[in-house]
């Protein structure tokens, strides 16, 4: 599975971004998928996560409310809906597919290249 993320850019506190990340392959649908993001400096970190079928979602305490993670496996995509965000929100922001859903783990078998989420005060 090779994942591509995109949608990231430069958004003022208090906007919305909507980033998204495509799965080649036909087995999207198996996948659990997850969000996580890295600032400069600081060590990966766990966003949120949603089951193969999406009925299933988590997040962390810092986004909850905030951010929805949701997919389409008709177009084998994931989303990640940021709303409210706040100038801590900047980083790079990686998505990850697994067979298996994984909370606050980084042990994803397959990652994306990424994508930059900057959010100016």
């Amino acid at each position: 599975v090779q994942l591509q993320a995109s949608g990231g850019g430069l958004v003022q506190a208090g906007g919305s971004l909507r980033v998204s990340c495509i799965a080649s392959g036909r087995t999207f649908s198996t996948y659990a998928m997850g969000w996580f993001r890295q600032a400069p400096g600081k060590e990966r970190e766990f966003v949120a996560a949603i089951s193969s079928l999406g009925r299933t979602t988590y997040y962390a305490d810092s986004v909850k409310g905030r951010f929805t993670i949701s997919r389409d496996n008709a177009k084998n995509t994931v989303y990640l809906q940021m709303n409210s965000l706040k100038p801590e929100d900047t980083a790079v922001y990686y998505c990850a597919g697994d067979r298996i859903l994984r909370v606050n783990n980084y042990a994803y078998d397959y990652w994306g290249q990424g994508t930059l989420v900057t959010v100016s005060s």
